[in-house]
């Protein structure tokens, strides 16, 4: 569709863009990133010929760019220019109308339902409907721009150049109008060149990215192989750490700023785990990053209240979120700084102990209620949950860990409980075999994230090795709090 082959060009002779190529396909969308001056507009410009290029060619549909008449490039491309000066007052209507300018012809020009078509679906695919007999300089910034967006829309020229279409719009009319032109692209197979300051909404709408660097081009690739930390930071000159979207196959970045703000140093110790009368409480003076599995705000993130909360052992609630969410502000613990399991044992039984090593400690604090033991391997024969309990287990790192090392510690907590419940014989009373957990159990892992970067946990590393004693210890003897209160019972 559209052909880019080592073009050259700027301004007064002054190279800006240097030896560009690549090309895009019909229904593609290529976003082109660079930080400020490495000449992303400048390379639009180009494209769309309001910049004559210095060396290099641009080929449409196989044809120079240069051998179409003003009109003719006009019916193949629509451009949306990053700044916009109005000469005269019009609605936006007729703004949006100037697009269907390629296809007048004569004199007099005559306007046809199918421009009239054009402009309504224009309009009402960037939602500005409301606004058709609106003097446009009335409208915000934000409007503006989607006003110029429909006029390029209206325009249904195959090939669609946009130089940060978002600017000026809010979150929410930044992904209207970024899901409008994706699925004008692959509805009606529109190819779009797209100029964009936000990294993380390229990564998300393109199929592909352009990373300039200095007028040439650094990198060209899916954004998976385009939003790297190594790239950004080299052509950036920026920390920037990238991780997965949470819905899409789409790499997302987080800038690390550099700080020279004083942060506190500071640890855990065993004396911050208190036991309340209906829960085991941690609040930590900072907060601390942590993976969970716990009943609230499970999964990954900064958090400084750490709550196991026990229940009555013929707890049965409709909605166990809601029911939890209540208990804590009943707390008046912040929801959005604390992580909160459940457990059938009695705060007094859990088992709390402290580890050092050289790197610094470790606090391990575990409830073990096994009545619902399960051994893994056959629980696929169960078809329902006959006993209440749960093994909760607390780890917390003074420490610096890597992603990779929060996830080795919920691998070596795990193997240590599973090691405990076979020492202890704890049997899975459906299948008379060993235990290896039970069906509710909740791990947390917490780093103070001070100090040197402990990149591994696992057995054989000295993290790893604390944890596996740790987590061992504090297991069996939690094991044996919760028999000993049983026998009591009975």
């Amino acid at each position: 569709m559209l052909h880019i082959d080592q073009v050259s060009g700027g301004y007064d002779k002054k190279l800006i863009v240097r030896n560009v190529s690549f090309h895009v396909e019909k229904g593609e969308i290529l976003g082109i990133l660079g930080p400020n001056g490495s000449g992303k507009s400048t390379l639009l410009k180009i494209i769309s010929g309001i910049l004559p290029k210095q060396n290099g060619t641009v080929t449409i549909d196989g044809k120079l760019a240069s051998s179409y008449t003003q009109k003719q490039f006009a019916r193949k491309v629509a451009v949306l220019p990053q700044l916009h000066a109005h000469a005269f007052s019009h609605t936006v209507k007729d703004t949006v109308g100037l697009g269907r300018y390629p296809y007048q012809t004569g004199l007099f020009s005559s306007w046809s339902e199918q421009d009239e078509q054009a402009v309504q679906e224009a309009m009402h695919y960037t939602g500005i409907t409301r606004y058709a007999h609106t003097p446009i300089e009335l409208l915000s910034g934000g409007e503006q721009q989607r006003v110029f967006v429909a006029q390029a829309l209206a325009q249904e020229a195959p090939i669609l150049l946009l130089d940060e279409p978002t600017n000026h719009l809010d979150i929410a009319h930044q992904q209207q109008l970024l899901d409008t032109i994706r699925n004008q692209a692959h509805q009606k197979g529109i190819t779009v060149i797209s100029v964009f300051h936000d990294i993380n909404l390229a990564a998300l709408y393109c199929d592909r990215l352009l990373l300039l660097q200095k007028g040439e081009v650094a990198i060209i690739g899916e954004p998976q192989d385009v939003v790297l930390e190594r790239e950004i930071r080299t052509v950036y000159n920026a920390r920037i750490k990238t991780q997965p979207h949470p819905e899409l196959p789409k790499p997302q970045m987080t800038l690390l700023p550099n700080l020279q703000e004083e942060t506190q140093l500071f640890r855990v110790k065993k004396e911050d785990v208190v036991v309340r009368r209906d829960h085991v409480l941690l609040q930590a003076t900072q907060s601390l990053k942590t993976i969970s599995s716990a009943v609230h705000n499970a999964g990954m993130g900064w958090y400084r209240t750490f709550v196991n909360r026990g229940v009555n052992f013929d707890y049965h609630v409709d909605d166990v979120q809601k029911e939890n969410t209540d208990f804590l502000r009943s707390h008046s613990y912040h929801l959005t700084d604390t992580v909160a399991m459940m457990t059938a044992v009695s705060p007094e039984h859990v088992e709390v102990e402290e580890f050092a090593g050289d790197f610094g400690s470790i606090v391990v604090a575990v409830t073990a209620g096994i009545g619902n033991a399960v051994d893994v391997s056959h629980s696929w024969r169960r078809e329902h949950i006959p006993y209440v309990g749960t093994i909760n287990t607390w780890v917390f790192i003074n420490g610096a860990l890597s992603e990779e090392a929060f996830v080795q510690a919920m691998i070596t907590a795990t193997e240590a409980k599973t090691k405990a419940l076979q020492d202890e014989t704890v049997l899975d009373p459906e299948s008379g075999t060993i235990a290896t957990g039970t069906s509710t159990d909740s791990l947390l892992i917490a780093s103070t994230q001070q100090g040197n970067c402990i990149p591994y946990a696992g057995p054989i590393t000295q993290l790893g090795k604390l944890i596996g004693r740790g987590v061992y210890e504090c297991t069996v003897r939690a094991i044996h709090s919760y028999r000993q209160a049983k026998e009591e019972f009975q």
